[in-house]
């Protein structure tokens, strides 16, 4: 098993659990955690951010532990063409260091990025509603 670090949408448990699906859905809550030197933004017409390597900056999410091995190949439809999986290093509240996967927006699909941070607070509020609704894939994932 491996460790998810989200910084979007799949931060939320509910929308986690139905992307990786009822045998694959990973068993605790997530924790807070930190990327160092990547930066994320919204994919312009999309509730969704993006994120892509800035030194200097640095990107807080959350970090699904023992991810089972059969929601990967779902969490990677899910992200879909514009992503890419790539192997971190995360931060955790306490410190320590855990090595986790994450999606990573492609240079070629760069300039789809909207300026500024992703707002989780105005997703939660107005987008993640929408988020769901609009999200036909997870029956098809």
């Amino acid at each position: 098993m491996a460790h998810a670090f989200t910084y979007g949408t799949l931060m939320w448990p509910d929308i986690m659990a139905r992307v990786c699906g009822p045998d694959a859905e990973p068993s605790a809550p997530p924790v807070s955690a930190t990327l160092a030197d990547h930066v994320r933004h919204p994919v312009r017409g999309h509730d969704y951010p993006a994120m892509i390597p800035a030194p200097g900056h640095q990107v807080v999410g959350r970090l699904y532990l023992d991810v089972p091995e059969t929601a990967w190949e779902r969490l990677d439809r899910f992200e879909g063409e514009d992503y890419e999986r790539h192997e971190v290093l995360v931060t955790l509240a306490d410190g320590s260091w855990q090595r986790a996967w994450t999606y990573l927006f492609k240079p070629q699909a760069a300039a789809r990025l909207d300026d500024g941070d992703w707002d989780e607070t105005r997703f939660e509020r107005e987008g993640k509603a929408r988020f769901v609704s609009r999200y036909v894939g997870f029956t098809s994932l």
